[in-house]
């Protein structure tokens, strides 16, 4: 299992300049294993936590910090070996594949010169966080389903607000969506703004309260003619302690699914509130799923023509992108850092979400294994991989590939660190 997991991360690496190649993979092996778990965050002990020498560790942290690596050359190889995998099978509803976006924070509170904020619940109010934007499309392994990344965007330098990287970020998913491919993207997002971005084929969750217009002028019966089309409320909503009344739907429909009886409720050819009625607009249609499992609805929108349990197997398909934030922060240990340069607070993120993906990856390619005698049905978790994985050393006997060593520097001889700043400052004052 060890030699395995070095074998992936060797090949992951190994097309990176000489000696990055292998500082970087123990450094990768550090976040793999565990380690910065019972190190609270602290890289330098983690990594000597992992058996390194001190030279080993100083070079890990030299190819972290100005290593010439990009996140997405390592994000494009990890892609193209996962979907190599025999067991890889990517989700297919009605001929569309799931691509789900989504953000995610780390926060940094005591971080001088954030560059970005965002709400936080406990809180009540917004805190400094480095923000990231993740994509990716859905599928599984060995039954166990999983997103799998496609790109990790930074905030703008110039503009860091959280809907600027949203929109950024959409930008990008929609110059590389295949005529296959769906975005899927949760609540707190707007139509709007996947109209803007281009996003023409897309699956989004509706508020509660969201209402929308008929793409048709009502009939003129007398008085001023209408401007926009009936109004349509798929749900009904307490307004000045009276309740409005939901609009009819257009289509209802039934199915069953596990043993539980599911309804939904369907408004076609949609548009947004503001907008005119005209054969050219931007149509859409409003599902109200009723789950037993569920107190309230899902409401949702897509411009696609779909089966309600499509439109419901879609959107669950948005869950899996949020476990690699998951497995990143709380599996990983990253939740904590203690990083301060610029690049660094951007590049140990981008790190941990990777590594975090390929944790969940690597638990579904090996036998589920039990914490203790009271875990009866184990799950290929992220979790239960990292404990077999956790303390372990990294292994001296491993057989890498030739690409993976030390570069033999030329001013190996000289002296680094305080021992040169002491002999510097001793030549200036003997001189």
């Amino acid at each position: 299992m060890i030699n395995h997991t070095i074998t992936i991360l060797a090949m992951l690496l190994q097309s990176l300049p000489v000696g990055t190649n292998l500082a970087l993979l123990h450094f990768m092996w550090m976040m793999v294993s565990g380690a910065l778990l019972p190190n609270r965050g602290a890289m330098f002990p983690a990594l000597k936590a992992t058996g390194l020498s001190d030279a080993a560790i100083r070079r890990a942290w030299g190819a972290f910090r100005k290593g010439a690596w990009q996140i997405d050359v390592l994000l494009r190889l990890w892609r193209e070996y996962v979907m190599g995998l025999k067991g890889w099978q990517e989700h297919r509803y009605e001929g569309y594949v799931p691509v789900t976006v989504d953000i995610t924070v780390f926060w940094r509170p005591a971080l001088n010169r954030c560059p970005s904020k965002h709400d936080h619940p406990a809180a009540n109010r917004a805190l400094p966080a480095v923000i990231f934007g993740s994509s990716g499309e859905v599928g599984e392994l060995n039954g166990q389903r999983m997103a799998l990344p496609r790109a990790f965007e930074r905030v703008h330098p110039k503009d860091t607000s959280e809907n600027g990287l949203w929109q950024m970020m959409l930008k990008h998913v929609q110059k590389g969506l295949r005529e296959d491919e769906m975005v899927v993207v949760d609540a707190g997002m707007k139509i709007r703004v996947l109209h803007e971005a281009g996003i023409e084929r897309s699956l989004i969750r509706l508020a509660t309260t969201f209402t929308a217009r008929r793409n048709v002028l009502p009939d003129h019966h007398r008085g001023r003619k209408a401007k926009y089309g009936e109004l349509v409320r798929p749900l009904p909503r307490q307004y000045q302690g009276k309740t409005l009344a939901a609009t009819p739907p257009d289509e209802p429909y039934t199915w069953a699914e596990n043993g539980r009886r599911l309804r939904a409720e369907i408004w076609r050819n949609l548009v947004l509130n503001k907008v005119t009625p005209d054969p050219k607009n931007r149509v859409f249609d409003v599902y109200a799923i009723y789950d037993p499992a569920f107190e309230q609805p899902w409401l949702l929108a897509t411009p696609v023509k779909l089966k309600p349990e499509r439109v419901r197997a879609i959107y669950k398909d948005r869950w899996p992108v949020a476990h690699i934030p998951l497995s990143a922060k709380q599996m990983v240990g990253a939740h904590r850092q203690f990083v301060h340069n610029p690049e660094r607070v951007q590049r140990l993120p981008e790190l941990a979400l990777l590594a975090g993906s390929m944790l969940s990856f690597l638990a579904a390619t090996f036998p589920a294994t039990p914490t203790g005698f009271w875990d009866r049905k184990p799950k290929r978790t992220p979790g239960r991989f990292r404990r077999l994985l956790i303390g372990q050393p990294f292994p001296k006997d491993v057989n890498l590939p030739g690409q993976l060593r030390e570069k033999k520097s030329v001013t190996g001889h000289v002296p680094k660190g305080n021992l040169a700043r002491w002999l510097k400052t001793a030549n200036m004052a003997a001189t």
